[in-house]
């Protein structure tokens, strides 16, 4: 049966055609007037338009209501309320109020707040983002909320997101008003987050402890083939893999979101789903749904979905590119290069603006993609590295060249490079191929940040990225609205800034050790582990940055700094007492049990009479040796649990005030032991029986499908 696809896109949002339908012309403008401006919302109208939102539901099969919201665990959250209200004569009616609508209350001391709040002080609030569609899934209304604190802080991802998006267009429209733009009325920051997962049989990950406790495999020796032939990345997608992808964008399109390209990825198993862009809240939100449905449909096809950013050891782990841009409310492009010499000095402006704020506040864009999963990516030669630089592409690094040395161009025309806007030639666009060793390149009309973990909200990429950039067009702003020759200011002001930023601009290969050098001796951080960026939270310039813009208060930004550290440090706990229990519980039994077998083999052989002619006994030389070998294998990784259980008690011995303490000793002790402890029993994997080893095989788990 063939889907009809504009009839079922956006069947499941109570979006802006629902409500045309659905509401009358005055609650219609109103609303619509709230979404534009941020004004606070009449109880009037909210209870109109609660009316027509709970009706719709119902037709849609809802009989609940959730408050959907994305707390600091970084996944999404819900409380779901029935519509029914009971009535005198025993019957209920359906029930949903412009009060219930505008507020909720889940409880907030269940949630990480980095002590804003204590167990005991258990109020929170959603409040409803009429910015973003309210839509039906499994047969829950959910509306989409910020989540805060009894107190009014923010305890959630969406909310500075939120904050972000109104500090950039504030400042972008400074500068547009200064260009002579005053049509423009806001400026828009649109994402579009690709999505990399693998897809694994459900019957092999259940028999597979780290996979479910950790979403990533902690042993695993690698299988004889994996993604050296190339041979999966673009190829044919598999019957079973389609039918799971086919379900996927039909569920996706009913819930309004722009699914628009699948793909078989690198490795073996990984596979990528990008969505064209939208405004950037609308376009966390659904990306947050998708990673949810995407977990839900794979089920469905007796598969799981793996997000996490490195399940499997010797092959690539996953990402999620964010394509970042700003747009006006006509429909323009901020970073695409114009026709005219105004509209190009306009782009560089813009351009140099990201410039700055990305050399300025490296460490922030290095902390937005920090966790403990992407930390086995980064700088792997698989993914960008940890130092944050910027790629342009060859042509336009020859423009900006050309206007810091005031030099001519030759390309597309010999002319100086001045920015007196009169004479400033076309830019090319699009010219140069794209660098897949960049963690933030431009693509012709947008910046790809490329090191997103494909397991994150990317609501923390955006929040950074808006407010430093927000920050850059706010000195540019600051000094340009004081010149008394606008042209003049323009040109100094732009090559001052090529030249005061140009270390963060490089185009070679980020994988190579040369660049790392390189980059030492430009002055850039190489913030290398999870452990190393936090901190950064707590710079002077960085809260300076945060409450100036008022994205976050100095108390949330310290709940962040507390709430990412313990977060980094109870990932890495669970894992390394998943890998004990595996060694001990599955993995060290059963390379015992094989050993058992080679004794009674080797006994066995000796015990037979071969006759008078024959030697006396048989060879056993692969047998002993192997008892030999898994023999010290065994004894080593035995050691290494006990060391690692050791190293996990003495964690209690340091202050559990010092959140910092605690995630430097399980990266530099844990993780250590962690490894190691693999090493050996990988080797075991290498030399036992596959009748004998418990778990399933990379092989297997790769390959099955």
């Amino acid at each position: 049966m063939k889907s009809n696809v504009p009839e079922i896109f956006g069947s499941m949002v109570f979006n802006d055609a629902i409500m045309r339908d659905k509401l009358p012309k005055d609650i219609y403008r109103s609303l619509k007037k709230t979404i534009e401006t941020g004004n606070k919302l009449d109880i009037n109208v909210a209870n109109v338009v609660a009316i027509a939102m709970k009706d719709w539901a119902i037709e849609k099969g809802a009989t609940h209501y959730t408050h959907w919201f994305q707390p600091m665990t970084g996944i999404t959250a819900e409380k779901h309320d029935s519509f029914i209200s009971p009535q005198n004569d025993g019957r209920v009616i359906m029930e949903f109020s412009g009060k219930e609508l505008i507020k909720g209350e889940p409880d907030a001391s269940s949630f990480p707040s980095g002590g804003i709040r204590a167990t005991f002080e258990a109020r929170g609030y959603t409040a409803w983002d009429p910015t973003s569609y309210a839509f039906v899934k499994d047969g829950t209304l959910c509306i989409p909320t910020a989540f805060c604190s009894y107190g009014g802080e923010s305890l959630d991802k969406k909310t500075p997101m939120l904050r972000s998006m109104e500090t950039l267009n504030e400042q972008a429209l400074r500068i547009l008003k200064l260009f002579g733009n005053d049509s423009v009325k806001r400026v828009n920051t649109t994402v579009g987050p690709e999505q990399e997962y693998f897809l694994i049989d459900r019957s092999l990950y259940e028999k597979r402890k780290d996979l479910i406790y950790c979403d990533r495999t902690l042993f695993g020796a690698r299988p004889p083939k994996g993604q050296e032939l190339d041979d999966h990345y673009f190829g044919a997608i598999k019957p079973r893999v389609q039918a799971f992808m086919k379900e996927l964008n039909e569920e996706l399109w009913k819930l309004g979101i722009l699914a628009k390209t699948e793909h078989n990825e690198a490795a073996p198993a990984q596979h990528e789903m990008a969505p064209i862009f939208d405004t950037g809240n609308i376009a966390i939100d659904h990306n947050q749904i998708t990673m949810e449905v995407m977990k839900n449909v794979a089920k469905r096809h007796k598969f799981i979905c793996l997000l996490h950013e490195k399940p499997f050891e010797g092959v690539n782990g996953s990402g999620k590119h964010n394509n970042w841009s700003m747009v006006t409310d006509n429909g323009v492009n901020l970073l695409e290069p114009g026709s005219s010499p105004r509209e190009n000095a306009q782009f560089l402006l813009f351009l140099t603006a990201i410039i700055k704020a990305v050399d300025d506040y490296q460490d922030l864009l290095r902390l937005s993609i920090a966790s403990a999963g992407n930390d086995h990516r980064l700088g792997a030669a698989e993914a960008p590295p940890a130092i944050m630089s910027i790629f342009v592409g060859d042509d336009l690094e020859l423009v900006l060249d050309s206007i810091e040395k005031g030099t001519d161009f030759d390309n597309p025309s010999s002319v100086k490079m001045d920015i007196g806007v009169s004479v400033l030639p076309k830019l090319p666009k699009d010219t140069t191929d794209r660098n897949r060793t960049s963690p933030f390149a431009f693509t012709g009309n947008k910046f790809e940040f490329r090191s997103c973990g494909s397991s994150m909200s990317v609501a923390g990429a955006n929040t950074i990225l808006n407010t430093i950039v927000a920050e850059s067009l706010k000195q540019f702003a600051d000094e340009l609205e004081e010149a008394k020759n606008f042209n003049q200011a323009l040109d100094k002001l732009i090559k001052t800034t090529i030249k005061e930023h140009r270390r963060i601009i490089f185009n070679g290969d980020g994988y190579s050790k040369e660049w790392e050098e390189e980059a030492e001796k430009r002055g850039l951080l190489n913030l290398k582990t999870t452990v190393d960026a936090i901190p950064m939270y707590l710079e002077e310039k960085n809260i300076k940055l945060f409450t100036e813009h008022k994205i976050f208060n100095e108390v949330e930004i310290r709940s962040r700094y507390e709430i990412e550290l313990e977060a980094y440090s109870k990932i890495i706990n669970i894992e390394a007492l998943t890998a004990i229990d595996m060694c001990k519980k599955e993995i060290l039994p059963a390379v015992n049990k094989y050993i058992g077998q080679l004794s009674r083999t080797v006994l066995d052989k000796r015990s037979i009479d071969l006759g008078k002619n024959m030697s006396s006994e048989l060879s056993c030389n692969m047998e002993i040796d192997l008892i030999r070998l898994l023999s010290n294998l065994e004894d080593k990784a035995y050691y290494e649990v006990n060391k690692l259980e050791r190293e996990l008690i003495d964690i209690g011995k340091l202050d559990e005030g010092d959140k910092l303490a605690i995630a430097k000793y399980y990266k530099d002790k844990v993780i250590a032991t962690m490894n190691d402890l693999r090493k050996y029993v990988d080797q075991m994997e290498s030399n036992c029986d596959k009748e004998v080893w418990p778990l399933p095989s990379y092989g297997e788990m790769l390959f099955s499908v």
